[in-house]
């Protein structure tokens, strides 16, 4: 069995709760969600999440430690979303395409990814706990064994690290906002990186 298939050793998020705490715990991330839908999330404070599902400011803190944690548990179905696909799913994500062809399209969807839940992920890397969370180590794993099974050489840890700063949300945004790039350029960057790091 190849390193891509082992999927069950890379981390994973945990399962989601049982019964009444996970009714509430749903209620309160579908406040947070309309909230932010309507205001954004730099405009969202743990009261108004409180207030608007009904509970106390402290239920929220102790449910999810911290305004970054509840970022990242709004984050975790989207991303459990896209780790089925890069692990299990089709081509040219999935396992039936060739290592390279799955790196470069990583690359690509994270960054769609990225654009599409951006106030959230910044939010959310404002602590540097959360930043380097469980999907990010999925990632990292993911971007390693690619790279590797690619017949990239040298140190794996470091060029994972290196593509993996393409595709984050402090980058990205600066990069589109500040410099007027597409996601479309940024991919040709992430592409460009790859093939170099695994000799194309």
């Amino acid at each position: 069995m190849s390193a891509i298939d082992r999927a069950d050793e890379l981390p994973v998020s945990a399962p989601q709760e049982r019964g009444d705490a996970a009714r509430n715990r749903l209620l309160l991330l579908e406040a947070a969600r309309t909230l932010i839908a309507e205001r954004g999330a730099d405009c969202v404070s743990m009261d108004d999440i409180a207030a608007a599902a009904g509970v106390g400011k402290g239920t929220v803190f102790r449910r999810f430690g911290s305004r970054a944690g509840l970022m990242m548990v709004l984050l975790d179905e989207d991303e459990r979303a896209i780790q089925q696909a890069f692990l299990f799913g089709p081509p040219p994500l999935g396992p039936d395409a060739a290592p390279l062809e799955r790196l470069l399209a990583f690359g690509r969807e994270r960054l769609r990814f990225v654009q599409d839940h951006r106030e959230l992920l910044l939010d959310a890397h404002r602590d540097p706990d959360s930043r380097y969370s469980a999907p990010f180590a999925v990632m990292r794993t993911h971007v390693r064994v690619l790279l590797a099974a690619a017949s990239s050489t040298g140190d794996l840890d470091a060029q994972a690290d290196a593509l993996l700063a393409l595709v984050d949300a402090d980058y990205v945004v600066r990069q589109i906002i500040e410099r007027g790039r597409t996601l479309d350029s940024l991919g040709d960057a992430w592409d460009s990186v790859a093939r170099k790091l695994c000799g194309h």
